[in-house]
């Protein structure tokens, strides 16, 4: 192959190597988005009963991802690198062709959540890289000696995008591209909440499986219509630009304007049966210290009825009864949304949010007292200037191995 040729090739490598670091990475730093996003591909293989390893197999996809980018990127390892890159094109053409047969009311989830392509889009773009792929591999060089430096490279890399993932599973994630991100303010929190406002909503069916859709967003003939429903306009988020935290009562009220007070603690846990004996003592301790500067709600994705069943035998009565006073309900996919973390603490300030932790970072008394007193604007925007820059920093930092090593 000659000298233009060569360059071509490794050109292609490069971006093809881009595509896949990139994918891997952001999912990696959203690990239960990730583990989201793999259940969802189960759900619609009909292979539901896989979703209990959803969330390590979602990582384990994403961790194959960004080794494989960084492989590409470096030069190493070129067979594995090209067989892995093969492998996974395949798969994932085939699985965004049938989500562009089918349309299920999903995301393929290529870039997490920080970028959301239609399927059309997605199955286009594994055509691309196959492009890419085709151009990178034929011919396969033979390979040579590697240099120690570019195999230097890799294995830092590597290890720091593991590291990535462990600090965004343990701490918090280090991107925030859901509906909750930091900043964000609630509908319930603007003057026109308390009414109501109502859409039509057509329900269409295809092949079995129905799906939703606003007037501006009707489907293509293949679908069948079924009737026509009508929704809360903050249902349909497409209709909306602030985030709806759904909140009711043991009797089934809505009290969504709970969280819109001037300092409001919510804990949610989406799977609160998965959380243990110990976790629920911390969970009402933080109940009880954050009863002092802020108004607490445990915010749980369960029912009333289901609420003694969850609290565990040997609990102290007065964390028992703590948790009971404080506890609310609402549904799995907001609360998900909302934190990461099964049984995290997310702070409001009149509907603006402020700062989230991890059930295993919850705030002591002591640092919830300095948070209550602190400005909340202030704290804000420290979080997420932090978050913004830890992301950004990383990517800046991948740059600087690849080129210098």
């Amino acid at each position: 192959m000659n000298k233009t040729g060569h360059t071509i090739q490794r050109l292609c490598t490069i971006i093809l190597g881009m595509v896949f670091y990139t994918s891997g990475v952001l999912k990696l730093m959203d690990p239960v988005g990730a583990g989201l996003i793999a259940g969802e591909y189960m759900k619609f293989l009909h292979l539901g009963f896989l979703r209990g390893i959803s969330l390590p197999a979602g990582i384990a996809v994403s961790l194959v991802e960004a080794s494989t980018g960084i492989a590409l990127m470096t030069g190493v390892y070129k067979r594995i690198a090209a067989c892995a890159t093969a492998v996974m094109l395949a798969v994932f053409t085939i699985l965004t062709a049938l989500l562009w047969i089918f349309n299920p009311s999903m995301d393929c989830g290529c870039f997490g959540e920080a970028v959301h392509l239609s399927h059309a889009q997605s199955f286009l773009k594994n055509i691309i890289l196959i492009g890419l792929a085709c151009a990178a591999f034929i011919p396969m060089d033979t390979p040579g000696k590697t240099p120690v430096r570019k195999i230097a490279a890799f294995w830092i890399l590597a290890v720091s995008v593991a590291g990535v993932s462990i600090y965004s599973t343990a701490v918090r994630p280090m991107t925030d591209f859901t509906q909750f991100n930091l900043s964000s303010k609630l509908l319930a929190s603007e003057e026109s909440a308390p009414v109501r406002e109502y859409v039509s909503v057509f329900i269409y069916e295809k092949n079995g499986e129905q799906g939703a859709f606003t007037l501006d967003s009707l489907p293509d003939s293949t679908w069948t219509y079924v009737r026509t429903e009508t929704t809360e306009k903050q249902n349909v988020i497409s209709m909306t630009d602030f985030p709806e935290l759904a909140i009711r009562d043991a009797e089934g009220n809505y009290c969504d304007s709970l969280a819109t007070g001037d300092r409001v603690m919510v804990l949610s846990a989406y799977h609160p049966e998965k959380i243990s004996k110990a976790k629920w003592s911390s969970i009402a301790a933080f109940l009880d210290n954050a009863d002092e500067d802020f108004t607490a709600i445990l915010l749980l994705a369960a029912t009333p009825q289901q609420l003694d069943a969850l609290i565990p035998d040997g609990l102290p009565e007065e964390m028992s009864e703590a948790i009971r006073n404080h506890a609310y309900y609402s549904d799995y996919k907001t609360l998900v949304a909302l934190n990461r973390s099964n049984g995290g603490a997310t702070y409001f300030q009149n509907g603006n949010l402020i700062d989230r932790w991890t059930v295993r970072t919850l705030p002591e008394e002591d640092r919830l007292s300095r948070i209550a007193r602190k400005d909340a604007t202030d704290l804000m925007i420290r979080s997420s200037t932090d978050s913004r820059l830890a992301f950004q920093a990383f990517f800046l930092y991948s740059i600087v191995i690849l080129l210098f090593l």
